[in-house]
């Protein structure tokens, strides 16, 4: 047994014994992939407890008994089951057998009621088109009817209050008659003509009612900030439908709105503000800017607020306008025509309100016009009516009262400014001061100046437009400058030359002075420095002819002038021979170290430093012309004064230095 073990361990069997092959196949065997062997191994151990020689004798037997119990315990419970197939399949049997009778006494039944069923069929197919011909007549009654609710609120009380039903059920109307339209397109034209009748009834019932309540909500609208409330502004919404009576609310609203502002300009005229602040504006009337100004500045409020009202009544009316045209940029559809509340609406029913203000207005400023009769007040009226005339126009139509009589009164003021011009300026040919010893401008003249120095100091500051401005200032400009002009003249007229022009200058600088400051008068001082250099000439020819006739040297330069050459040389003529012209010179040549001492009276006179400066300038220039001339002929041989240097020493360059 020994050798046989060791055999068996070293492996040494021979390859044929059946031994050996199956403890090989059990060596190799991997029972971690054999799975019913594992399973085997499983149920085993559940029962296979001691490993002794007996339990392993003893072991198939124990599995076929093990085996043997299965089978008997499967067998009872299968009993149990069978039996309660059986039990199941009797019941079935039954039912069956039941179910076959029914069918049988079903046949019969409905071969005796055939007729029945039928008649059933029927009569249920007709109940079907009945309740869809009832659903049909409910759909067109709440499409083509008004509920009794909404007749109603659409009747109501002629003097009650409109709610927001009453719109709504006139919306309901509106939308009933536009749809029977469909109808008259159809086969029942009939029912579409009674239901448009029946609520074209109802419209204009309502129509009136709601037009009449407009007319006497518009009609308490008096007050100096009336409420306007949202049932209102959707009554004229709804009232466009109907032009004409739309018209006439509006022109109700006007009518109250009218009284209201005439009112409250009468109050605002006479006891001024709630708690007397501000206080009346006749009470400034003797201030006549602030009395104008006050009045115009309260028409531009009340106007302002007017369109504003206005603006808040037709808000809503112009927004349906809007929608209303954009509605109809599909041409197939239908066209919805609207009287609204356009802009021009709202400027004819502004116009109407403010006219009723322009009587009171227009007699107090033209008693302010008439009796005012200083200019520069005048036109300070004017300006402001001008401003005003521009800033109203921004609100209300050109075509408005109100525009037309501030117009008329800036017109007036206008006229009455330029007569009070015309009328100083008469005043001053009708009676012309003589000129002061001093040669300066007239106390008159002087007066003249200061007026339009404070006119064109008001129109400066005026907000009138540049074009306007400088239309203005020609015309003033025309108006005063040019009597005042001709007044110098004639004061002047019994003047010699040189005072004439010492005076003239002085004059007309002072008219160049007043207007220099202010813009759009460049033409003007053109004119007028035209006028002074004229009269500066005259002096300038006076100063030289003076300084010439004082050293002797007039004759001279005369007889130069004038000399012809068959009269033979100059030496040779009375006057111009070499002692004279010598002695001429040596006057000349002490001028020459005191230029200044040889100046005409009038020249201390004139009051512009420039105008001096410029008439000794040139007067010296027109003396350095002459002494080159006299130079010039004097030393000509063909003049025949021989040693000439003797009898003019100084060349006209000289003379040039000393005088410039």
């Amino acid at each position: 047994m020994a050798d046989t073990t060791s055999n068996l361990t070293s492996g040494n069997l021979p390859a044929s014994n059946p031994l050996s092959k199956k403890l090989n196949k059990i060596l190799e065997t991997r029972l971690d992939n054999d799975k019913d062997m594992l399973e085997a191994l499983k149920a085993l151990s559940t029962f296979f407890g001691e490993n002794s020689l007996r339990t392993r004798r003893n072991l198939r037997s124990d599995i076929e008994r093990r085996s043997l119990a299965i089978n008997e315990e499967f067998l009872q419970t299968f009993q149990v089951v069978k039996n309660q197939l059986d039990s199941v399949y009797s019941d079935v049997k039954a039912m069956s057998d039941c179910c076959q009778d029914m069918t049988t006494r079903l046949k019969n039944a409905k071969a005796q009621t055939h007729d029945l069923i039928n008649q059933t069929t029927k009569l249920h197919g007709e109940s079907q088109k009945l309740q869809m011909k009832q659903q049909v007549a409910d759909t067109f009654l709440d499409q083509f009817q008004l509920k009794p609710e909404e007749i109603r609120s659409l009747r109501g009380a002629k003097s009650g209050a409109l709610s927001q039903d009453f719109f709504q059920a006139l919306s309901r109307v509106k939308q009933i008659h536009t749809d029977c339209k469909v109808l008259l397109r159809t086969n029942h034209q009939t029912a579409g003509l009674e239901i448009m009748e029946s609520m074209a009834l109802h419209q204009e019932s309502s129509y009136e009612r709601l037009y009449r309540w407009s007319q006497n909500e518009c009609r308490m609208l008096t007050g100096e900030a009336p409420d306007i409330s949202p049932i209102l502004c959707q009554a004229l919404l709804a009232l466009q439908d109907r032009p004409v009576l739309f018209r006439y609310t509006l022109d109700e609203y006007g009518t109250a709105r009218r009284t209201a502002v005439v009112r409250g300009l009468i109050d605002a005229l006479t006891r001024g503000g709630p708690g007397g602040t501000p206080r009346p504006i006749e009470l400034h009337s003797h201030d006549p800017l602030r009395y104008v100004g006050d009045m115009l500045a309260w028409l531009h409020q009340a106007t302002a607020s007017e369109k504003e009202y206005l603006q808040t009544l037709l808000k809503r009316c112009e927004q349906a306008i809007k929608i209303c045209q954009g509605d109809m940029r599909d041409v197939n559809k239908d066209v919805i025509h609207v009287t609204g509340a356009t802009d021009d609406t709202i400027q004819d029913i502004l116009g109407h309100i403010t006219e009723g203000v322009c009587r009171p207005f227009k007699v107090r400023v033209e008693q302010v016009l008439v009796s005012e009769q200083d200019a520069v007040t005048l036109y300070k009226l004017n300006n402001l009516l001008k401003f005003y005339l521009h800033t109203i126009g921004q609100i209300i139509n050109p075509d408005a009262a109100l525009l037309s009589t501030i117009l008329e009164i800036r017109d007036l003021s206008h006229r009455m400014f330029f007569n009070s011009l015309t009328c100083n300026a008469n005043k001053l040919l009708d009676k012309v001061e003589l000129p002061p010893a001093d040669l300066g401008p007239t106390a008159s003249l002087a007066q003249t100046m200061t007026l339009l120095k404070d006119v064109l100091q008001c129109h400066d500051s005026s907000v009138v437009t540049l074009e306007n401005k400088k239309q203005d200032f020609k015309q003033i400009l025309a108006c005063v400058l040019d009597p005042v002009l001709q007044m110098c003249s004639v004061s002047a007229s019994r003047l010699n030359t040189v005072d004439m022009a010492a005076y003239m200058v002085n004059c007309i600088y002072l008219m160049q002075t007043t207007i220099a400051l202010y813009e759009f008068t460049d033409t003007r001082q053109e004119m007028l420095q035209a006028q002074i250099d004229a009269q500066i000439d005259t002096m300038v020819s006076e100063q030289a002819a003076f300084i010439l006739n004082r050293v002797d040297l007039a004759h001279i330069y005369g007889s130069i002038q004038q000399h012809q050459p068959k009269q033979g040389p100059l030496s040779s003529l009375q006057g111009l021979d070499a002692i004279t012209v010598k002695s001429a010179m040596n006057k000349f040549d002490s001028y020459l170290a005191s230029p200044d001492s040889l100046l005409l009276p009038q020249f201390t006179l004139i009051t512009s430093s420039k105008n001096r400066e410029l008439i000794k300038k040139n007067s010296s220039e027109l003396i350095c012309k002459s002494y080159k001339l006299m130079y010039d002929a004097i030393s000509d041989p063909k003049n025949e004064y021989g040693e000439y240097h003797s009898i003019v020493p100084r060349t006209p360059d000289q003379v040039v230095k000393l005088l410039m």
